[in-house]
C-alpha cells in the first residue's frame, strides 16, 4: 500500500510540473508583431538588413531645408508620405529643397515618388551645401521626376524627362504610371565600379558613369558646363527638389555600397 500511494504521489507531482510547463510555453508567442493586441506594437524599424530607412512615414528626422535649419511649413507628412506644398507666397529665391544630415558616397536608393499633374521635381545625390550655391542642383546631379504628359520639359527631349538623368542622359522608355499613381525609382550610384542606373517600376531605363573623363563629357554637353560644382563631389547629400509644383515621396531606405 505504501508503494502505491507513494507513485500517486509521484504521478501527481509530475502532471503538475507540466502543467506548469505547458502554461509557460503557451506564454510565449512566436509572433513578434502579438503585443498589438494589448495596445504597444513595436517602433517602426529604423534599419531593415543593410537597408538605412530614411523617411519612415512618420517624420523627417533624416532631413532638413538645404542651407537651413528643419524642414519649414511647406512639407507635410500625409498618410506615410511626405507632401510638398509649394506656398502662396514666398520671399524672392525662398526655396524649400530637402537634403539628408548625412552624406553618402555609393549607395543604392529606393524611393516612390507622385507627382501632380504638369508638376516637374528631382532626386539629387552628390550635394554638397555651399554657401554661395542658392540651389542643390548647383552641385548635385538629378534624376528627374516630371508629368511628361503635360510639363512642358517633356518636350524638350529625353534627356529631360522623368527618370532621365537630368540633361545628360535619357531614358530607353517611358517606364511611368499615370499622374496621381505613385513610381518606385531605384538609383544605384557605384564610384568604385564607376557605374550607375535607374530603375524605374521595375524596368532599367538608363546607365551611366559617375565620374571621369565620360562623365566629365556629359556634362560639358550639357546646361550645366563650365559649372564648378556640379557633379564634382562623390561624397554628398541626397536631395528632394522644390521646382513650385507639389510632389509627393514615400518609403525611401538606402543602402550603401563597400
Amino acid at each position: 500500500m505504501k508503494k502505491l500511494i507513494f507513485s500517486v504521489i509521484i504521478a501527481v507531482v509530475v502532471m503538475g510540473c507540466k502543467e506548469k510547463t505547458d502554461n509557460k510555453n503557451m506564454d510565449v508567442d512566436s509572433d513578434p508583431l502579438a503585443n498589438k493586441e494589448n495596445g504597444t506594437p513595436p517602433p517602426p524599424a529604423q534599419v531593415e538588413g543593410d537597408w538605412q530607412v530614411l523617411f519612415d512615414g512618420t517624420n523627417f528626422d533624416a532631413w532638413k531645408r538645404y542651407l537651413e535649419d528643419g524642414v519649414g511649413d511647406a512639407w507635410k507628412i500625409e498618410d506615410g508620405a511626405m507632401v510638398y506644398y509649394p506656398p502662396k507666397e514666398r520671399k524672392k529665391g525662398e526655396k524649400y529643397n530637402l537634403v539628408t544630415k548625412e552624406d553618402f558616397t555609393s549607395f543604392v536608393l529606393s524611393i516612390d515618388w507622385k507627382i501632380s499633374e504638369g508638376g516637374n521635381s528631382g532626386i539629387f545625390w552628390g550635394v554638397k551645401e555651399v554657401e554661395s550655391l542658392s540651389e542643390a542642383y548647383h552641385s548635385g546631379p538629378e534624376i528627374q521626376v516630371l508629368d511628361n504628359e503635360k510639363h512642358p520639359d517633356a518636350k524638350n527631349g529625353p534627356v529631360r524627362q522623368a527618370g532621365a538623368l537630368y540633361d545628360m542622359v535619357g531614358p530607353s522608355e517611358d517606364a511611368t504610371k499615370p499622374v496621381g499613381e505613385w513610381n518606385t525609382c531605384v538609383i544605384t550610384v557605384d564610384h568604385k565600379s564607376n557605374q550607375g542606373n535607374v530603375v524605374l517600376n521595375g524596368t532599367e531605363i538608363a546607365s551611366f558613369p559617375v565620374h571621369g573623363e565620360e562623365w566629365e563629357e556629359m556634362i560639358s554637353k550639357s546646361k550645366f558646363k563650365g559649372s564648378e560644382h556640379f557633379g564634382k563631389y562623390k561624397t554628398g547629400r541626397i536631395g528632394l527638389q522644390d521646382h513650385g509644383d507639389i510632389v509627393s515621396y514615400r518609403n525611401i531606405k538606402i543602402k550603401t555600397l563597400d
